[in-house]
Order: structure tokens, then C-alpha cells, then sequence
């Protein structure tokens, strides 16, 4: 009939009978890794906080003519305690109506600068406001056509606990970005209460299946997550996005060991081995806690004569997922040669037991213990 006919017509002019994203996604090259070599590097005697490491990345991500103007870095409200003011003065805070009063902090040089052109987005204590911020640059690819590349950093404890339902819509819409968890860990940040001893932050981004997730220690393992999210975010153009913690302690970071990239990617790689003796342990350590193993390392070298691998540990959940994958695999598997998971073939020559040490809940490491090979 006419009226058929017609109806058809309007819903192919409406683009069909399905709802569907119609867009042409835009390509740009990843920075190589050597362009952030100074992160790679020891920082010798000086103590930084991998948040200050953080900010150092950013800082030399955003001098790419290319991918600058794409960065999107957004505060609900403690830029200060992130150390983030720097990037006041380097790309401004965005204010559709520009400078509109004098700053308590205008005689300084990092002072609270306010303009129309700005890129960092802040938005007072309001988490729910800032990654609603996050989302929409994060899926501005899909609605504009243009790729932003958002970076949202809070105090980890203010994020899925929060904004969970959020985060869950965020991997739904298939947004694009980095969620940065700072003063992570319980004890990070002691002395505030515990409304910040985040214990539970990665076990929670676990239950979001296109949210990858890392705990790392050093300035060179941050440098080495964060620009492989970038490649697969937008080079390989995944659907996925991130969630990374970050500490305010301050100490010295190692040079980074050679050949370890793809074991800090995988989410564990050897650090150290620490004494000659026979008698051996396997050390497991991550985030604010990887350092405490490291010194007990030492203990049981000087103390009691034990021999430490020392393995750090940049994401349980990322080795727990790829050995369920395996796990998968050879079931379906009819091939006689079965697959294994990468922490087995990491611990699968080592002797002595297997003991894990991190900052979150017993849950985080527990999910491991299937795929260990030795006493854990």
C-alpha cells in the first residue's frame, strides 16, 4: 500500500529499522615509547610520587601537536594534592565565560587560571558531574566524529564507590579513556579516615568486563600502561577503557629492567631476585605495597638466609583474565596440546612457596590461587 510504502521510506531516511552508530573513526599515531624516555629512567636520588609521574606523562603527551589539543584532563577538586596545578598555566581551566574574578592565588606562578580556551576541566566536589565530563569526551568519537583522549584522575576511594553506576554506563556506551585513581590503596593516605582507605576499588572495576585495570609502583610501568592504552584505544580501536591507581608517597624509581614491557602489559613481570641461598621464596607485590616486599626481601636475605623472587605485580585482575580465558579455551579445545595461563608459566620453574602482598582487600590476590603452581 501507499501508506506502506511511505512509512518504509521515512524509516530508511531515519537510517533504518535498527538503532545503529554511524561513524568514521578518525587515525592518529601513538606517541612511541621512547618519547616519555624520561620516565623510563631512575630518578636517582629523587623522591617522586607515581601521581607526579602521572603528571610528567601528561605533561609530555600534551606537546604532541597531534594528540595535545585531543587531551582532556578533568578534577573534581583536589588539583593541588594531585600536583596537577602545573597544568593550570599550560592549558587553562575551561570557563565558557573566561576569567571573570582575580584568583586568591594570582601571585603565583602556578595561579588558578580560568579561560574559554581552556582544556582542564574542573568541576568543584562533584564526581558524579566530572565523569559525566569523562563520558562525553570519552564518546565523542561516536557523537562528533572527534576523538578526545580523557584523562579523569580522583581519590580512588571517591570513584566506583561512588559513580559505579556510572563507570557500568560508561563501558555500555563503549567510552574511551583513562580513569585515574589517586592516594590509592588503604594506606596511601593514612590519616584522613576511612572514608579514603580504598581497599575494594579494583576488585569493583573487575566486575566491568571492557574495563581494563592496573595497580603499578614505578614511574616507567605507569608510562608503559598508559601509552599501550592508548595504542589499543586508539589505534586498535578496542571499546575499552582503563582504570589505573596512583599514590602520593614519595620515593626513588628504579630504571626500568629490559625486556619487561610486556610482562608489565601482561601484569606481572620479575623485579629483582634478592640473596644466594637455597632455600627460596617467590615474592608477589603491587602498588603501595610492592616496596614492603621489596624490603622484606631483604630481611629474609640479611635475617634469615632465604633467597627472594621478587615479581611485581601491575594487575591481578589483568593475569586473572587471561588465565579464565585459557581455562576456556582448553575446554572447548580439541587439541591435545592444551594452552597455558601466563602467571604458570611465570612460576611454573620456581621453587620455595608463592606469597602475595597488596593494599586491597584478600579477594584481589586470592583469584590467583587456582593457577599457581606452588604453594601459595
Amino acid at each position: 500500500s501507499e501508506e506502506l510504502k511511505y512509512l518504509r521510506e521515512r524509516r530508511e531516511a531515519l537510517g533504518g529499522y535498527l538503532p545503529i552508530r554511524s561513524f568514521e573513526l578518525e587515525s592518529f599515531n601513538i606517541p612511541k615509547l621512547s618519547v616519555f624516555e624520561a620516565l623510563l629512567k631512575s630518578t636517582g636520588e629523587k623522591e617522586i610520587s607515581s601521581t607526579m609521574a602521572f603528571v610528567r606523562f601528561l605533561s609530555l603527551l600534551i606537546r604532541d601537536k597531534e594528540i595535545g589539543p585531543r587531551v582532556v584532563p578533568i578534577v573534581p577538586d583536589e588539583a593541588r594534592t594531585f600536583g596537577m596545578e602545573g597544568l593550570f598555566r599550560q592549558m587553562g581551566i575551561y570557563s565558557s565565560s573566561g576569567q571573570l574574578y582575580e584568583p586568591e592565588d594570582s601571585d603565583k606562578v602556578m595561579w588558578y587560571k580560568e579561560d574559554i580556551k581552556g582544556q582542564v576541566l574542573q568541576e568543584g566536589i562533584n564526581e558524579a558531574g566530572a565523569i559525566s565530563d569523562w563520558i562525553a569526551a570519552g564518546t565523542s568519537y561516536a557523537s562528533h566524529n572527534v576523538t578526545m583522549i580523557p584523562f579523569y584522575i580522583y581519590y580512588s576511594k571517591f570513584g566506583f564507590q561512588r559513580v559505579g553506576d556510572l563507570a557500568w554506563a560508561a563501558g555500555d556506551m563503549q567510552a574511551k579513556g583513562f580513569l585515574m585513581g589517586g592516594t590509592a590503596g588503604r594506606t596511601t593516605l593514612a590519616g584522613e579516615g576511612l572514608q579514603h582507605q580504598d581497599g575494594d576499588s579494583l576488585i569493583v572495576a573487575n566486575t566491568i568486563p571492557n574495563c581494563i585495570s592496573y595497580d603499578p609502583t614505578y614511574a616507567y610501568e605507569l608510562a608503559v600502561i598508559l601509552r599501550e592504552g592508548m595504542r589499543r584505544m586508539y589505534e586498535n580501536m578496542e571499546s575499552i577503557f582503563y582504570y589505573i591507581t596512583l599514590m602520593n608517597e614519595n620515593y626513588t624509581h628504579p630504571e626500568m629492567p629490559n625486556g619487561s614491557e610486556e610482562g608489565i602489559i601482561k601484569g606481572m613481570y620479575p623485579l629483582k631476585t634478592v640473596g644466594k641461598f637455597k632455600i627460596e621464596v617467590q615474592l608477589l607485590g603491587s602498588g603501595a605495597i610492592l616496596r614492603e616486599v621489596e624490603k622484606a626481601a631483604d630481611m629474609l636475605a640479611k635475617d634469615w638466609g632465604v633467597m627472594s623472587h621478587v615479581w611485581s605485580v601491575t594487575s591481578f585482575n589483568e593475569i586473572t583474565r587471561e588465565a579464565q580465558k585459557v581455562d576456556r579455551e582448553n575446554l572447548f579445545s580439541i587439541s591435545k596440546n592444551k594452552k597455558v595461563p601466563y602467571i604458570t608459566q611465570c612460576l611454573k620453574k620456581s621453587s620455595g612457596p608463592v606469597i602475595a602482598a597488596t593494599d586491597y582487600m584478600k579477594n584481589y590476590a586470592e583469584q590467583v590461587r587456582k593457577y599457581i603452581p606452588l604453594h601459595y
